[in-house]
């Protein structure tokens, strides 16, 4: 590991000048990722800013209903909440299917956002990897891609991200606080990673001399009746081949409002808005369901070994949003 200068930061405005000063600097959380690339030798910062000394920690319910999420919560912490519960089943679900409790212990909500990819050429210096060396290829492509994305993706990069957290955030247009020397700015979930296009080594909107200060959950009714489902080669400790959040409203046998997003499928959490807009307003049918899924799928680009995600994602939607409209039909 190479040496690297570290801080440990009493507020907040301690870390932002720190990172101001210097394109080298890294933020240290939960450490659960960071820790890794450094000892990979993939992220070589000159200097660590530790960040847990930080007020970031709290979850508070603002006067529209809006819960705020300091971004230093933990991922066990948020999933036990009771109002996170209660609201928004989706997301508690969603970070409870993810990693070990240990990871999630000592992972943050922010940390969660900005994990890359576990993609093994990424990992394996020996490879070409477009996010770890730009320009040098990606040996993914023509590789083994049973694991890659199929939405999304580019002929530079078809690393899926890795978050479930973020795939229910996405559903929920949750938005994250950012503040750097210059003020705070709010940018939507579903707009804070990148599609990979020919930068794949870029992979948020988040300037170098930004920290991630909240994340902000709305007001969303429907989402109080909502579901995640992660299909994984084990049950444990694994990343998704296709995961689904998704809520559902119907009334009369027709649908009044709903959200999907996806996981495991494309190169950022993934919301499925076409599906979205095709079955509000008809009947709550398993074949309406089919023929939102299908289209959202249409213009999927799948490698030599990974087509089956197509099928699989699919009937995962239209199994979820199924068990949701049984749900609601016998309550």
């Amino acid at each position: 590991m190479k040496s690297f200068s570290y801080l440990s930061a009493p507020d907040v405005g301690t870390a932002l000048r720190t990172i101001a000063d210097s394109d080298d600097v890294k933020f240290l959380a939960g450490g659960t990722n960071l820790v890794d690339l450094m000892r990979e030798g993939i992220e070589e910062p000159a200097t660590v800013v530790d960040i847990t000394r930080l007020p970031l920690t709290g979850i508070e319910e603002l006067p529209d209903g809006t819960l705020r999420v300091g971004a230093l919560v933990s991922n066990s912490g948020l999933a036990a909440d009771p109002l996170i519960r209660t609201r928004y089943p989706v997301l508690a679900k969603a970070i409870l299917l993810g990693a070990s409790a240990q990871l999630r212990n000592m992972a943050t909500v922010g940390g969660n956002l900005l994990q890359r990819t576990r993609c093994m050429y990424f990992y394996d210096e020996a490879s070409a990897c477009n996010k770890r060396v730009p320009g040098s290829g990606c040996d993914a492509i023509g590789g083994f891609s049973r694991g890659s994305a199929v939405l999304g993706a580019s002929e530079h990069c078809i690393a899926t991200h890795p978050s479930d957290m973020a795939v229910a955030l996405v559903m929920l247009d949750a938005v994250v606080e950012v503040e750097s020397v210059q003020g705070i700015r709010r940018i939507p979930v579903a707009d804070f990673h990148t599609l990979p296009g020919d930068t794949p080594h870029i992979e948020t909107v988040l300037a170098p001399d930004e920290l991630i200060t909240a994340i902000e959950l709305p007001p969303v009714p429907v989402a109080a009746h909502s579901r995640y489902r992660k299909v994984r080669d084990r049950a444990s400790y694994a990343f998704a081949l296709v995961s689904v959040a998704a809520a559902l409203a119907v009334e009369d046998g027709v649908v009044t409002d709903v959200r999907l997003a996806l996981g495991g499928v494309a190169t950022k959490p993934w919301r499925a808005r076409v599906a979205e807009e095709l079955l509000l307003g008809v009947e709550a049918t398993d074949e309406n369901f089919a023929r939102a899924a299908a289209a959202e799928l249409a213009p999927a680009l799948p490698q030599s070994d990974n087509a089956f995600k197509i099928d699989l994602a699919q009937r995962t939607v239209v199994a979820v949003l199924r068990t949701l409209n049984a749900e609601r039909s016998a309550s």
